[in-house]
């Protein structure tokens, strides 16, 4: 007898993810015969952000113009990397990048940032062999800024361009798509603000 296949693998087969949990817009006329299953009758239902779909995925609605807010179509713009990997930050670590002032404000008592926005480096994430240089001191308002335009990047697949604050130049590395692999973040100012003004000084 043949397994039955649970909500979010049924959506799997019929949205068909890419290796970077990426699909299409999937219009939920679809959810008939053997997805009927899928169909949501009231709410996001098995689709919420905050269920087990939304733990795997990074989840995007497209909702009609009427007044009950009907979700038309769904799809999915990468895996929920927040929910993979852990937070956890060897103290040592923790406590010198602490003891420094924000890379970008120069305040002190800083939050202590993972320099890759997006978070998918194994060795980081799964805390194998951190190293003081995957971190970096920054202010609790320029981190709020960085994990938002982090944000930003991840749904438009499009990194940051440093010209929006007055530089020269967008990235000193790489171009402005990223590709989600693990050194996708490299060149972005964001991702180091000090090495990016460094780049700035060899232009001159």
């Amino acid at each position: 007898m043949a397994k039955k296949l649970t909500k979010i693998e049924l959506w799997e087969k019929l949205a068909q993810p890419d290796e970077y949990g990426r699909t299409r817009w999937v219009s939920v006329k679809e959810f008939v015969g053997e997805y009927q299953t899928l169909q949501l009758l009231n709410g996001s239902g098995w689709a919420r952000s905050d269920g087990s779909f939304g733990r795997k995925y990074i989840i995007e609605k497209d909702k009609s113009i009427t007044p009950r807010n009907k979700i038309d179509a769904i799809r999915t713009i990468g895996f929920n990397t927040e929910n993979k990997y852990s937070s956890y930050i060897d103290p040592k670590i923790k406590k010198e990048i602490q003891s420094k002032r924000c890379v970008v404000l120069g305040t002190s008592k800083p939050e202590v940032d993972h320099k890759n926005g997006m978070k998918n480096e194994n060795r980081v994430m799964q805390n194998k062999n951190q190293k003081i240089s995957d971190f970096q001191p920054l202010s609790k308002a320029a981190n709020d800024a960085k994990r938002q335009y982090c944000k930003e990047c991840k749904r438009t697949q499009i990194r940051y361009d440093a010209k929006q604050l007055g530089y020269p130049m967008s990235y000193y590395a790489g171009t402005a798509k990223h590709n989600y692999e693990e050194n996708a973040c490299i060149g972005c100012y964001w991702y180091d603000p000090i090495e990016f003004k460094h780049h700035l000084e060899e232009k001159k």
